[in-house]
């Protein structure tokens, strides 16, 4: 029996990709995309659930899937505070794992950060850590946590910061090995086959995939 997908985070750089991996894919019947703004694009699998992310617990019945794929992720300077980043980063991931968990859900794959740590001393990294300390307490079969380096790919609102970075990092990757492979930077649609792939093994438990890994 085809399943039923449901993304969050899709018009961020690996959610875009992943839609369009979903939309194509044999496992999938319908692929339900939940976010604050209507996307541009018809296709016969998909459902648009349009909802402010804070209010997720009312669209609840709208949201029953068999793999729950969350992308959803910004920066403090895109924000705007602290405060609105561990909203995104924090409260919104764990709000969609806990309802979509109570719907019997099979799955949650999530992305994270390298680094990810509940004790590290960059906020970012520490709210990544706390993210997924708290998605690995809900009762999905399976549980996939991707901890991606520096994503490339072509964002609607580039950060240049990250643009920069990608550039230092892309040169000096040939250099970044043993220990330090992990911080090569990774495209986005390799992240977002890895999550497929992933989904697509059906296994159980908790896993971490790291950088090197995709």
């Amino acid at each position: 029996m085809k399943k039923t997908a449901l993304l969050a985070g899709a018009t961020g750089l690996v959610g875009k990709a992943l839609l369009q991996l979903l939309l194509a894919s044999d496992r999938y019947a319908k692929v339900i995309v939940v976010g604050r703004r209507p996307l541009a694009l018809e296709h016969p699998k998909l459902t648009q659930v349009v909802t402010d992310l804070g209010q997720l617990e009312a669209m609840r019945l709208r949201l029953i899937a068999d793999d729950v794929y969350c992308c959803l992720g910004t920066t403090q300077q895109q924000a705007g505070s602290k405060e609105a980043f561990y909203e995104v980063d924090f409260l919104y991931v764990v709000k969609l794992a806990a309802i979509t968990a109570a719907n019997f859900a099979a799955q949650f794959l999530v992305v994270s950060a390298l680094g990810a740590d509940v004790e590290s001393r960059f906020y970012y990294n520490r709210v990544k850590g706390e993210m997924e300390a708290a998605v690995r307490q809900t009762p999905f079969r399976a549980i996939h946590i991707f901890r991606p380096s520096l994503l490339l790919g072509q964002r609607d609102k580039p950060r240049l910061g990250e643009r920069i970075g990608a550039v230092l990092l892309s040169l000096a990757s040939p250099l970044l090995r043993g220990g330090w492979r992990k911080y090569r930077p990774v495209e986005a649609t390799t992240v977002a086959q890895a999550m497929l792939r992933a989904a697509e093994d059906d296994g159980g438990g908790i896993k971490v995939h790291s950088s090197e890994e995709l």
